[in-house]
Parts: structure tokens; sequence; C-alpha cells
């Protein structure tokens, strides 16, 4: 069992980390087995939360009007990771998005990690559901706060020592920190059909808007008409 390490989560505005964004960081540095340091941070998206994130991790737009921006909050959280392995429940996840994230501003986030999830896909094929939440249940470990970052971390970590202590003498190599990867693909430009679908929005609304065709993304194309849909 690693006794140094960092656990982590993030909370985002959807599933694809490159149309999406993270809302919320939470990780804790365990040294010699317990929690030495603590990262909880908001992050303000460009966009206004949908109603089923908002349902799914209680975070609403007012608890982010004040947060710091991506390009402040993750070179900070970069620092805090260090050269530390990470843990996480589907840590892939969680990694594609903080890697486009710190991409984005020209920071590099190459880790190794552990993922304790294909950890319990292993040892736990009897259980129907091998979600973060189902395992705490199943382990009794008390997560009041499923859904938020840093609470979810804290229940990863947990998690992670439990499963070491009953697995890892049995399965050895599934314990052992792996390089994460995620090929973040070059982003696709707006579709004709999304550009006519803007400048008639922009007719019909009659708004002001400064932007430019020629070099709007797919992604971000998505993000104005669902900005221009709502006002």
């Amino acid at each position: 069992m690693l006794k140094s390490y960092i656990a982590f989560d993030v909370e985002t505005t959807g599933l694809n980390p490159l149309e999406n964004e993270i809302i919320e960081i939470g990780a804790l540095k365990v040294r010699n087995g317990k929690v030495a340091e603590r990262f909880m941070e908001f992050i303000k998206p460009t966009v206004s939360l949908s109603p089923s994130i908002t349902s799914l991790t209680g975070i609403t737009d007012d608890m982010l009007a004040e947060a710091r921006t991506r390009c402040q909050v993750i070179p900070d959280f970069l620092d805090f990771c260090g050269n530390d392995v990470l843990i996480g429940h589907n840590v892939s996840f969680d990694y594609s998005f903080m890697k486009c994230s710190a991409a984005a501003d020209g920071l590099i986030f190459e880790k190794m990690g552990i993922d304790t999830l294909k950890i319990a896909q292993k040892v736990h094929s009897d259980l129907d559901s091998k979600s973060l939440g189902s395992l705490c249940s199943y382990y009794h470990i008390d997560n009041r706060s499923a859904h938020r970052a840093y609470h979810d971390a804290l229940a990863t970590a947990k998690l992670y020592q439990t499963l070491a202590h009953y697995f890892e003498e049995k399965e050895p190599k599934l314990f052992q920190p792996v390089q994460l990867t995620y090929k973040i693909k070059k982003p696709q430009p707006a579709t004709p059909k999304q550009i006519a679908f803007i400048n008639n929005l922009i007719r019909k609304r009659q708004v002001k808007l400064t932007w430019n065709p020629d070099t709007l993304t797919r992604s971000e194309a998505s993000k104005i008409i669902d900005e221009l849909l709502k006002g």
C-alpha cells in the first residue's frame, strides 16, 4: 500500500473534457497514511450550469459566481500535486479533464496513477455495481456529501486503503501505479450548420456578439448556442 499519494476528484459541467469544464477540484495529500494537506476549490465556468449538473452535485451558479477562473486555479493544483502518484475512482475521467484544462494554458500534466475502479472490477466481480457509492456502502465508508469533489476524493482514499488491506497481497500488480494517458484531440472547427444557427439566433434575438466564425471551434459554437438559447 502506498503511504504517500494524492487522491483527487473533479466535478464538471459534462462528460466531454474537450467540450465541458471543471467546476470543482477536491484533493487530499496523504503522507505516511494520514491526510497532510487538502485542496478544495471551485472554478468559475464560462457557461451556466445545467439543471442536471446542479441536481447531481448540489453546486449552483451562485456558488461559482465569485470563484477563480481555470487559468488561476489549475496552476495551483499542479503545484499541489508535485510528483505524487494520483489515486482516483475511474481516475482516467478526472485525469482527462485535468490534462485538457492544463493544456489549454500551455501547462503539462503527466502523472502516474492508480484506479480504484479497475481494482474493484477485478476483485469484486460479484458486485453488480462498482460505483464509488456502491463500494462505499459495501465497505461501510461514510460519504455523506457524494458528488462533491473533496468528499469523493476522501472516500476514494479510504476505499483504496480498504482494498489494499484485503487484496494487495493476492493481486499486487493491481496496486502498482501506471502511467496515466489521455490524447488530446485537435479541436474541430464549427460546422456550417452551427454558424448559420448562431447567425440566425443573433438576428432573432437582436443581440451583439463578438465572435469569429473562421476560428470558432465546434465546442465553442455549442456554448454560444446554449447561451443564446437561454437568453
